[in-house]
């Protein structure tokens, strides 16, 4: 929502693009190799995932422009990663703003400051702030410099009828209707996916009582970029604020709403300007400000039971909803697209058999659940379900003002990329290491030479090795092989010596890892990593 007198897309910091439906009619009914309904930063990242490994798609959106609002906003260290790899990061890193910070507050007195890992071996911070209205606008400059990539805007998904070489979908959009036949659908249109209700699909879970506004404001305000937590604030009597900031003095702002209190009421500009300047006094801004946008949302944690149905493919929100607290929900979907990318790349050249995908729900759903296991525990502490639970919280709050343990406990708990350690596709951990990242890990980061370890993985599989004589004996294996030096800071942090050796897959995550590895041994891992069967 907008103030009184603007438009829907009428922004203060933003020029949304208009974008038409498809104007030439000849081919749309051309088969395709891939299909993505939604092109929100799920579904762009896949599309452009997809085009890394070679493979076409159609990317279809019934909407004209891009999302409005700030929406996702932070996006972390894993996720820059990603869009590294898929040829989108440039502009993220000028525009984004970095933070490694934390600060709650209990009634106005700081109960805890956190600081996310980081340090000189890292070649990304944790976390960054931006806005989702420049996440898709940096993914579609990117998808339209990838001719592998047809985007058809205004094109309303009405159907998905099974064939036996696919789905043929029914697309509408101003300019008439035709069938678009895809040998494979990626549904990555959102909480309110028409493909999953196409398919009688339904998420499953736990909804939370608690309801929060979401306010961008802009306004000139000297706070660092940290996340600011506020436990009972003078402005907020027993709900909770959280405070981010954006580029271009843009400020995020959620305030929870009391109970009972009238969710159509509380969305009035009137109410919401009202409310947004007690926030503001609260954290000691006297000067101007304007209001950008607004929107309200509950915190759930839903998931479909299987993210495959047949030939269609379910990531992000289509697949999973997850509350906002520890800012897990678009990074989650960007590991998702990443994730069905390569495998389904790989299938559709050949490389790889269709069992590869099997392994794609088994890891992002269970990605998920171990989101849900960490994110509950925030919407708990957050918006506390029943008064048993705000008792406890309170009670926690209270004992911080004087014992610092108890402020841990407001802690987000931010987000690390998930470890597939029970993988059908991902081989057991080789005996002999201690310490170091294990098999499933999403590979940690280190200084190596003039470069990052990161650096060092080719466009598929990458065989790490420290010893830089053993690489001629992998040379026929058809996968990067690049060496660490065995005395390096890489090599520590993996637990690695001269004979060591770490398998990682094309989205980094470790395949497998040997004291003693063979060309043998790295052949069966290989076979794990795009069948899922051992040898």
């Amino acid at each position: 929502m907008r103030p009184a007198g603007r438009g829907e897309t009428d922004s203060l910091y933003f020029d949304y693009p208009h974008f038409p439906p498809p104007s030439a009619r000849e081919g749309l009914s051309a088969p395709c190799p891939v299909a993505i309904v939604g092109t929100g930063p799920v579904g762009m990242t896949a599309a452009l995932a997809l085009a890394r490994e070679g493979v076409a798609s159609v990317l279809l959106d019934a909407k004209s422009t891009f999302n409005d609002g700030s929406r996702a906003i932070c996006v972390s260290r894993s996720s820059f990663r990603i869009l590294e790899r898929i040829g989108a990061l440039g502009p993220f890193l000028d525009k984004a703003l970095p933070w490694t910070t934390g600060r709650s507050f209990y009634r106005g007195q700081q109960i805890l400051e956190f600081d996310m890992p980081d340090g000189p071996g890292e070649k990304f911070r944790p976390m960054y702030n931006i806005q989702q209205q420049f996440i898709e606008q940096y993914l579609w400059d990117a998808v339209t410099r990838e001719p592998l990539i047809d985007a058809r805007w205004q094109s309303r998904v009405t159907g998905a009828t099974d064939t036996p070489s696919g789905v043929t979908l029914q697309v509408s959009d101003p300019k008439g209707s035709y069938d678009l036949p895809a040998a494979w659908v990626l549904a990555a249109d959102g909480a309110r996916s028409t493909l999953r209700g196409l398919r009688g699909l339904r998420l499953r879970g736990e909804n939370y009582e608690g309801r929060y506004v979401i306010a961008d404001v802009r306004m000139r305000h000297d706070y660092p970029t940290i996340r600011r937590a506020l436990f009972d604030p003078d402005c907020r009597r027993g709900g909770t604020v959280l405070v981010h900031r954006q580029p271009d003095d843009i400020w995020r702002i959620d305030y929870q709403l009391r109970d009972g209190e009238d969710e159509s009421e509380a969305i009035r500009e009137d109410t919401v300007r009202a409310s947004v300047a007690a926030v503001l006094g609260e954290i000691g801004h006297s000067g101007d400000w304007e209001l950008e946008w607004w929107s309200i949302y509950s915190a759930n944690t839903l998931a479909l039971d299987d993210y495959r149905d047949g030939r269609i493919f379910f990531i992000g929100d289509s697949a999973h909803i997850v509350p906002i607290f520890g800012v897990r929900g678009l990074n989650n979907g960007l590991a998702d697209a990443d994730n069905i990318g390569w495998k389904l790349g790989w299938v559709l050249r050949g490389d790889a058999p269709e069992t590869l995908l099997d392994s794609y729900t088994p890891e992002r759903r269970g990605a998920t659940l171990d989101v849900f296991a960490n994110a509950s525990k925030s919407a708990r502490f957050m918006t506390p379900p029943s008064p048993g639970w705000q008792l406890m919280r309170d009670a926690a709050l209270n004992l911080a003002l004087t014992h610092p343990f108890a402020g841990e406990l407001a802690n987000p708990r931010q987000m690390a990329a998930y470890t597939y350690a029970d993988s059908p596709a991902i081989q057991p951990d080789s005996p002999g290491f201690e310490g170091g990242p294990v098999p499933g890990a999403f590979l940690p980061e280190a200084r190596v030479g003039d470069g990052f370890l990161s650096d060092l993985a080719g466009p598929g599989f990458t065989l790490l090795l420290f010893d830089e004589t053993a690489t001629e004996a992998y040379a026929d294996l058809g996968l990067t092989v690049a060496t660490v030096p065995a005395a390096s800071e890489a090599a520590r942090l993996l637990a690695a010596d001269r004979s060591s050796a770490y398998l990682l897959r094309p989205d980094t995550h470790i395949a497998a890892r040997w004291r003693h590895p063979t060309p043998a041994l790295v052949r069966d891992a290989l076979r794990l990593a795009l069948t899922g069967e051992p040898a």
